[in-house]
């Protein structure tokens, strides 16, 4: 008698764990549409995954990057090491590019996000950034931050990276 009263106390347990773990809700992950970048996203950008470092002119770079400088040095950092799943890049991709030469005549620091939402989708939906050395965003004279998609630079930094557009507008890495 006592082992059927101790099946019954078993089985009622195991049912009623059964029903509140069906009942209860599975977390929802969010869907990411948008990620719009702050200076958190580049903090510390040294640390990234180097991908690619070039030395002196690079006529295909013309002025922008200082691509005309023969003693430039110029080197471009993934967050996190990110690769392309299915032929771009994922939403929140942090791309930094430093272009320093050793007279201290150039040293300008750039940024790409991968924003999403639509967002300057005719590049792919990228965001580009005039940064400081530390990887803050610049701020231009009005105190606005000098990021943006197709109008930055009026136009440049679309127009250049259009060229590799096969490539998710990224040029440093296949």
């Amino acid at each position: 008698m006592k082992k059927l009263s101790f099946l019954l106390f078993v089985t009622a347990l195991l049912v009623v764990t059964v029903t509140i773990q069906s009942c209860s809700e599975t977390p929802v992950t969010p869907v990411v549409t948008e990620v719009i970048a702050t200076n958190a996203s580049f903090a510390n950008y040294t640390t990234f995954t180097l991908e690619s470092t070039s030395n002196g002119p690079s006529p295909s770079l013309g002025a922008a990057h200082s691509g005309n400088d023969t003693s430039v040095v110029r080197k471009v950092y993934f967050k996190n090491g990110q690769n392309k799943v299915n032929g771009t890049y994922p939403l929140g991709t942090v791309i930094v590019k430093s272009a320093k030469n050793s007279s201290g005549t150039v040293n300008e620091t750039l940024g790409m996000v991968k924003r999403g939402n639509a967002f300057n989708s005719a590049a792919g939906n990228w965001e580009w950034f005039m940064l400081a050395e530390d990887g803050k965003i610049l701020k231009d004279a009005n105190g606005m931050e000098m990021r943006g998609g197709a109008t930055l630079m009026n136009g440049m930094c679309n127009g250049c990276h259009g060229a590799a557009q096969a490539k998710d507008f990224v040029f440093s890495k296949i």
